[in-house]
């Protein structure tokens, strides 16, 4: 589903403080995720963006796009965590992975460890 049908499912969501998890996490595909959580619902996730055309380039190489398309934006819940302490516990280390090639995929591999069924992300 895109951002605004996640967001639009459940309006908790919408009115929902979110913690972010890092926003460049790639999978092997080379593919750019980002990571967060949804305190009013436990719903960690994960939104792809479909990469866009660059409409500038900032002179530290990152890509600048002026308007991202909503369909763009994919969300995938990976699984529901009841507090803020669950999921640093589960991610303890988190940014250190997050610049390895393919890192997403260490989230996955924590998240199965945990119990929560596997996410599919690439």
């Amino acid at each position: 589903m895109d951002i605004e049908q996640f967001y639009s499912a459940d309006e908790r969501r919408r009115q929902s403080a979110e913690i972010e998890f890092g926003n460049n996490w790639y999978d092997s595909k080379g593919q750019r995720y980002e990571l967060s959580w949804v305190e009013d619902t436990g719903e960690f996730y994960a939104m792809l963006e479909l990469a866009p055309e660059a409409d500038t380039w900032s002179p530290f190489g990152d890509i600048e796009v002026e308007d991202v398309e909503v369909g763009t934006l994919l969300v995938t819940v990976l699984g529901t965590l009841a507090t803020r302490g669950e999921v640093e516990a589960l991610l303890d280390g988190w940014a250190a992975h997050m610049a390895e090639p393919d890192g997403v995929h260490w989230v996955a591999e924590r998240l199965v460890a945990a119990g929560i069924t596997r996410p599919t992300l690439d």
